[in-house]
């Protein structure tokens, strides 16, 4: 029997503070990344077939994915975009089978034909990177069938947008670029409770940006609206990467870094050395208050997330004791002043 799932309310998990007196913990959602291209930069072509996908969705939600984030368009840099009738074909019936399955999908597309495809087959999020940039229609589509939009900061197609990596206040700009993005969408109808706003590591931004937004990132959740973090993996974190020490020397560069690490690892395996480094940003994000985290590799980031909810409890119960204690001393010397102050003749 299959059942269909309720798309997570952005703001549930956008409400609870994480700083202060009445802080709590504040839940972070995982979302699984399911690729079904032949060109990812970390697994293309592994989940191409339909059967393939199908199983690595169930997977992740098994492993504790709350969404898995289904894409048939690759944006890595450099990458030329497919025709609209493959990435239609890649992904629509994947979302159905999934949906059927009872899984919470996202669908990673800037294109409205497709994001109107997977709605119909049962989406419940439409992931943009471009923001309502790349087709003038995805706006319409969202708003007509009023389902949360993940609205990401974004300068350019991925073959091009190294050259527009350019700031001078990068944390600054983005919000602002992303203002403009929100304002587009409130225009054209879609609610305001519905946007979730990324900020778009890896996008038209060098590894100093990237990590620049990670360390700033509450100044974008600052901005009101639930925040999705994808930094998965991505090349900003290889100075990071585990040593796997497996045979064969490569070398893993990061140019915009300026850092180049010799490992003993096969070169498939270099984007999967990454996953500690994406689960402490898992981690980082949750402290920041980030509504959800885009990953490859779900099990680390499980973990990360539960290790911040755990602390924060733990600091929660540290507070309620406190306060617990000085309640109880103030009313024991209360009583004791008032005795006193009986007995005086």
């Amino acid at each position: 029997m299959t059942t269909s799932p309720e798309t997570p309310d952005p703001r549930a998990f956008a409400s609870a503070p994480t700083t202060g007196e009445d802080a709590g913990p504040a839940p972070i959602l995982v979302m699984g990344i399911l690729n079904v291209t032949p060109d990812s930069f970390s697994d293309g072509g592994r989940y191409l077939h339909p059967d393939a996908a199908l199983a690595h969705g169930l997977e992740m939600v098994a492993q504790g994915a709350a969404i898995v984030d289904v894409g048939g368009e690759s944006s890595r840099p450099g990458c030329d975009r497919p025709p609209a009738e493959a990435e239609f074909t890649r992904v629509v019936p994947v979302v159905r089978e999934l949906v059927a399955a009872g899984v919470t999908i996202s669908v990673d597309t800037m294109r409205a034909q497709v994001a109107q495809g997977a709605l119909d087959a049962g989406a419940h999020y439409i992931n943009d990177v471009s923001g309502g940039l790349a087709d003038p229609d995805m706006l319409k589509v969202v708003a007509e069938r009023g389902v949360p939009y993940i609205l990401m900061h974004w300068r350019g197609h991925s073959a091009g947008m190294a050259e527009l990596a350019t700031y001078d206040d990068v944390v600054v700009q983005v919000r602002e670029e992303l203002a403009v993005r929100v304002d587009s969408a409130l225009a054209a109808g879609i609610a305001a409770d519905s946007i979730i706003l990324d900020p778009g590591i890896g996008f038209a931004k060098t590894a100093e940006h990237n990590w620049e937004v990670v360390g700033r990132l509450g100044e974008i959740v600052a901005m009101g609206f639930p925040v999705l973090m994808g930094a998965s993996r991505k090349l900003f974190l290889d100075p990071m990467a585990t040593p796997w020490g497996w045979p064969g020397t490569v070398v893993a560069a990061s140019a915009d870094a300026g850092v180049f690490a010799a490992r003993s690892v096969p070169e498939e395996a270099l984007p999967t050395s990454r996953d500690v480094a994406t689960a402490t940003v898992t981690a980082l994000s949750a402290i920041a208050g980030a509504w959800a985290v885009r990953v490859h590799d779900v099990p680390s980031s499980v973990a990360a997330a539960k290790v911040v909810a755990a602390a924060q409890a733990g600091r929660l119960t540290k507070q309620a004791t406190r306060r617990a204690t000085k309640e109880s001393t103030g009313r024991a010397t209360g009583r004791a002043a008032g005795r006193a102050k009986g007995m005086t003749p």
